[in-house]
This record gives structure tokens, sequence and C-alpha cells, in this order.
């Protein structure tokens, strides 16, 4: 038996078909849920609370079409900074989102040295800085501050963990509450925690 395309049927071929993996959009399922809270939050006249685009510099774009326009090559012109940032009851607000298949911590691999020096300045500066942490396997998302993950962000260079335990994260975090509008309704934490 051929295939239209001429290749035979082979079991080798049906294999092939399922073992590839779509590693693409990972961790896509906690921002995208972020980002219809935000518009909720926007729509309702909550907060106004965007996702921030990461700065790309486009080399080469091809036209095939004048309406389908192809980019072949960019690059980052920058490190990105956090996640998203807004307005809050007249306070800035700056978090990462970061969402982990591990059961038990938070790697610090998946946070980067501009995004914590990032955190620092908002600090500084009173503004309130937080990450959402999503543990898919648990299906729970919390809340830290910032302070108390540049916390363990430190103590990883005085020989501490690599990594911020799930029972830290529920000690010093909050745990965010499920809504039907609002999926990840980050703001009734903030209003229990800084406001």
């Amino acid at each position: 038996m051929r295939y239209p395309n001429g290749r035979k049927k082979t079991r080798y071929n049906n294999q092939l078909k399922q073992r590839k993996t779509n590693f693409g959009k990972r961790g896509m399922t906690l921002e995208s849920e972020i980002n219809e809270t935000n518009l909720y939050y926007l729509e309702t006249n909550r907060a106004v609370v965007h996702k921030k685009p990461t700065p790309v510099q486009i080399v080469q774009v091809d036209y095939p079409k004048r309406s389908a326009a192809v980019i072949r090559e960019a690059y980052f012109k920058q490190a990105s900074t956090t996640d998203y940032n807004g307005l809050y009851k007249g306070k800035y607000i700056d978090f990462e989102a970061k969402e982990t298949r591990n059961r038990t911590s938070l790697p610090l691999a998946n946070i980067h040295q501009h995004q914590v020096d990032h955190m620092k300045s908002v600090i500084e500066h009173d503004g309130i800085c937080f990450l959402i942490i999503r543990f898919n396997h648990q299906g729970e998302s919390y809340l830290l501050p910032a302070e108390h993950f540049l916390d363990f962000w430190n103590h990883q260079y005085d020989g501490g963990r690599k990594s911020v335990p799930l029972e830290s994260i529920q000690s010093k975090g909050y745990k965010i509450p499920f809504s039907l509008q609002a999926k990840v309704d980050y703001l009734k934490v903030l209003d229990q925690v800084y406001l």
C-alpha cells in the first residue's frame, strides 16, 4: 500500500509519528490564564496590567505575498525583565510567571540574573513585586513576594539550595484562588498582603 505522496506504509512510519513530541508553548498555560485574568481585570476596571513584549530585532523578512510576510531571522535586542507590569489601586505592580512540572520545588535556573536585578529595582522604588508560580502536578498556583524569593536566590551563592522548596512557597507565599472569570485571581492576594 502506498500513500498519495508515493511512500509505502510501514510500521516504522507509524512509530516515527508517535515519537514526535511538540515542545512548543511549554509553560504557556499559566501565561494564557493570566492574560485572560488581566483582560477581565481591565474590562471590569479593577486594574491595568499587561504582558511586556520581548524586544526583538528583525533582520530578515521574506514577502511571498504582501499579506503573508515571514520573519526568517531575528534576535533579542536585550534581555527582557519580568513578564507583567501595571497599576492596581494607584500602586505599581510587576511580576514574573513561572510554571513547573517539578513536584517539590521551583528550580532557580528558571529565573535569570537580569530578572532578579529588575525585581530588586522595583522593590527599591516601593513597587509591588512578586512571582506567580504554578505547580502543574498539584494544579496549584502561588504568589510569592519577591522579597522572599530573593532570600532563596542569594542563599544559593552561600552553598544553599538551587531551588525554592514547595513547602517554603506554601509557608511564605499565598495560594491564589481560582474563579471562573479570573482564573488566576492574584488581586485577591494583593488585597490581603499589600493593600
